[in-house]
């Protein structure tokens, strides 16, 4: 049929005459049965095509061993966009990708953990193997050394054991005092007493003089300031020094002072500031706190003459004195330490708070000789003592 449209064309172009389709039926039949009988008679000649490449994909994951491999092609220059505009090209095999995804915090942790355990293990040999280097570099030193060690015997402290020492009564500390005075020499008996005074405070001070009814007698010389009546007085006593502007004026003149103790009234204070600087350079200046500053002038230079004994708390709040000989009876000792213990107690500061005579002011009191040790005194029999020095020399 397509044969015959063609034909049909072709007539027409060349102005072929009409022909209606009735006359070309027998043709169109003629044209067929002579094609039937044609294609009956030429032989078929068979027809080969070229085998479909097989996916390269395939081939990398089975190989034939049978067929050779074929030579690779070069590689296109051209990119991916490019080559789709390209005429003829192989296809493209897609590229995947394995999906990324981000780690949870806890798998993060996990691997830094990995990551510095490995790191510990491996400063861990290294360190092993720098010691093991040392050790054998400094073997030999060690062995020198440990040779030419010498050992020393091993000296073994033994442990004192601190004896609680009861507390005596005053005649019984004396007894043991004297006993325990074996020295070549007579020795003195002093007392050590423990105030309960904060240190720091300076107006809390404890300071004083005392007049020994027993003390040792020693020559001291004895000046008063004081005019008229006083100045009578204090020579009837026994002064050695007696004067007023005139002796101030000497000494200020001078600078030069000839006597161990001072006394002065009160009157004579104010001019007295004009030598104070000499008189403080020998501890000499009159205070009203030591007695040095009175009315009674004729105690003051008898009790001076007999032997006055200065007390002072040190910057630990203990008082330390000395009561007499070691080779005075227990009586004339007793007596001492009543005189001491009646002058503590005037010396008391009014600051303290008063509860008793003792409680809160005298902690301990203890009593020993130069090279003897020490007695620890109960506070009753010291009350005892003082009552009685007041009662028999006081009140006499």
């Amino acid at each position: 049929m397509a044969g015959f449209k063609l034909l049909l064309s072709q007539s027409r172009r060349l102005s072929l005459p009409h022909f209606s389709s009735s006359s070309f039926i027998p043709l169109h039949r003629s044209l067929s049965s002579s094609s039937q009988s044609d294609s009956q008679s030429l032989p078929i000649q068979p027809v080969s095509y070229a085998p479909k490449p097989k996916d390269p994909q395939l081939q990398q994951t089975q190989p034939d061993q049978s067929t050779p491999a074929a030579p690779e092609k070069p590689r296109s220059t051209l990119s991916r966009e490019d080559l789709r505009y390209v005429k003829d090209v192989s296809n493209i095999s897609p590229v995947s990708y394995p999906a990324r995804v981000a780690p949870l915090p806890e798998d993060r942790s996990e691997r830094v953990g990995e990551l510095r355990d490995a790191e510990s293990e491996e400063m861990a040999r290294e360190s092993r193997r720098i010691q093991a280097e040392s050790r054998v570099l400094r073997k030999p030193f060690r062995i020198a050394a440990e040779e030419e060690k010498i050992p020393f015997p091993l000296l073994v402290m033994p442990e004192k054991k601190k004896e609680k020492r009861a507390v005596l009564d005053l005649m019984d500390a004396i007894r043991e005092v004297k006993a325990n005075a074996k020295a070549n020499f007579d020795e003195t008996v002093e007392a050590h007493v423990r105030l309960g005074i904060d240190q720091k405070r300076s107006e809390l001070i404890v300071r004083g003089t005392m007049a020994l009814p027993h003390g040792a007698k020693k020559e001291v010389r004895v000046a008063v300031f004081a005019e008229g009546t006083d100045a009578d007085e204090a020579r009837a006593a026994g002064a050695d020094v007696v004067g007023g502007v005139e002796l101030i004026e000497e000494i200020a003149s001078t600078g030069k002072v000839d006597f161990d103790r001072c006394f002065s009234t009160h009157s004579f204070m104010k001019r007295l500031y004009k030598i104070s600087k000499i008189l403080n350079q020998h501890g000499l200046m009159p205070n009203p706190k030591q007695g040095t500053v009175t009315k009674d002038v004729t105690k003051a230079v008898k009790e001076a003459k007999q032997g006055q004994v200065k007390f002072r708390m040190d910057k630990t709040s203990i008082v330390h004195v000395g009561i007499g000989k070691a080779s005075l009876s227990e009586e004339l000792l007793r007596d001492n330490i009543g005189a001491f213990m009646n002058s503590l107690l005037q010396a008391k500061p009014a600051g303290l708070k008063k509860t008793s005579k003792y409680a809160g002011y005298v902690n301990s009191f203890h009593i020993c000789s130069t090279m003897g040790p020490g007695f620890r005194v109960s506070i009753q029999s010291l009350s005892r003592a003082a009552d009685h020095y007041s009662k028999v020399y006081l009140n006499a």
